[in-house]
């Protein structure tokens, strides 16, 4: 936050200090909480470049749910992107927002995660957006994000 030019302003959950991407930065506290709460499955999605390919045994592990430490996780969507001899780039969308919880996931499956970005939240896109570039969101991004709370 100390990197921000903008005063009283919340992030709609977290990124590890290893991963990069999409972060939402807002002056709504109560909109934060909304978005980053496990109760409302917004949808994140990433791009992990992972240590081997996963085979679909491994894949249908991720869409059931992987038993971690401190319990099982929700069902993912996830999806082989390419794959080569030693790694695989693949897209993963979950709802929770565990500590760590893609690195975790993909770690169970016998696959570490070398490079994790997020792509995603709710549909709204990180595009071209370089890192550490931000951009005001239109408000038709807005009312669709908030639309993702509203159950």
């Amino acid at each position: 936050m100390d990197l921000v030019p903008f005063k009283n302003v919340y992030p709609v959950g977290r990124l590890d200090k290893d991963t990069s991407g999409l972060i939402l930065l807002t002056n709504d506290g109560e909109f934060a909480y909304l978005m980053a709460h496990p109760s409302h499955e917004v949808d994140k999605t990433y791009l992990a470049r992972v240590e081997g390919k996963p085979a679909m045994t491994d894949l249908q592990r991720l869409r059931k749910g992987i038993i971690l430490d401190d319990g099982i996780t929700s069902p993912a969507r996830v999806r082989i992107i390419q794959a080569g001899p030693n790694a695989a780039l693949v897209e993963i969308v979950i709802h929770e927002g565990r500590k760590r919880q893609v690195r975790r996931m993909f770690e169970a499956v016998g696959h570490p995660v070398l490079e994790l970005c997020r792509i995603a939240i709710n549909g709204l896109k990180l595009g071209n957006l370089e890192p550490g570039k931000y951009r005001e969101l239109a408000p038709s991004e807005i009312m669709e994000l908030r639309k993702a709370v509203r159950k």
